[in-house]
């Protein structure tokens, strides 16, 4: 991998990641689109590893609510420390089920067919939330069942093209959460996953990492996703605040739509 494939990667991850279009999607098609070829297994990692670049904007960008939630203290004070065990819980259902079927997702689920494909179902889900939700509900509101209804949504992001925070947002909304509060809800229940993730692909594949020479560029592209991860979520948050989520469902539908074309016609394989 060059440093311009690990820039344009990086970027794809930073800018993808919190927005409900889906960061594993974007990062399968794309390559298939420029006609780079990667290891499956390889680029699955170099994933997983530049994920720490979003997560780290995530965790300063959200430090005052991680901060409330494990000491109560802060500007969300009590309110924020509530949040604990609906984030704990929550995270339980994609931990199992990401365990259960790693080789399955890794394999099976990496066909382009099934990426274009869950992109369009939930992308319709998630317009079936904005179209249906009360969004009534602000951060404070959140209860343990909460984070299990969301969790559940979370735990369907392990289909590559459904979007971690598409799902998680789409649940959120569906428990009558605003759109803002959905989201950054999402991304606090979001971080033990994608911690979690990277650190077990880091530990598995560091070697086969270093002996493809795959080092730098994933350093490189960590740093892109970072600096484009914490942009993104400061625009994502605000644009919620007065718009709704239509623009990424017409997005998520016309990729997912191209990609099948595309598949049909024989320009790209599955």
């Amino acid at each position: 991998m060059s440093d311009l494939q690990a820039l344009v990667l990086g970027f794809v991850q930073g800018f993808t990641e919190w927005l409900p279009i889906s960061s594993t999607g974007h990062l399968r098609v794309v390559p298939e689109i420029l006609g780079w070829s990667f290891d499956q297994q390889l680029l699955t990692a170099f994933t997983a590893i530049s994920q720490f670049g979003t997560l780290l904007a995530a965790i300063i960008y959200f430090r005052r609510d991680i901060v409330a939630i494990l000491t109560g203290r802060g500007d969300e004070g009590e309110a924020g420390r509530k949040l604990l065990v609906p984030v704990v819980i929550g995270t339980l259902p994609v931990v199992v089920l990401g365990l259960a079927l790693h080789k399955v997702i890794e394999h099976q689920f990496r066909s382009l067919t099934i990426v274009a494909s869950s992109m369009i179902v939930f992308a319709l889900a998630l317009a079936w939330s904005e179209r249906r939700a009360s969004r009534h509900r602000g951060i404070g509101d959140v209860t343990l069942l909460d984070g299990l209804a969301v969790g559940i949504g979370q735990a369907f992001s392990l289909i590559p093209g459904a979007s971690r925070s598409g799902t998680t947002m789409t649940a959120a909304m569906a428990c009558g959460f605003e759109r803002a509060t959905a989201a950054r809800f999402s991304f606090l229940l979001s971080l033990p996953a994608v911690f979690a993730a990277g650190a077990y692909e880091m530990v598995k594949v560091r070697h086969s990492l270093a002996g493809a020479g795959m080092v730098r560029p994933t350093l490189i592209a960590t740093v892109v996703a970072f600096v484009v991860g914490w942009a993104t979520i400061d625009w994502l948050l605000k644009f919620l605040k007065s718009q709704p989520t239509t623009v990424f469902v017409i997005y998520r539908i016309v990729v997912g739509a191209a990609v099948l074309a595309l598949l049909a016609a024989g320009r790209l394989t599955p």
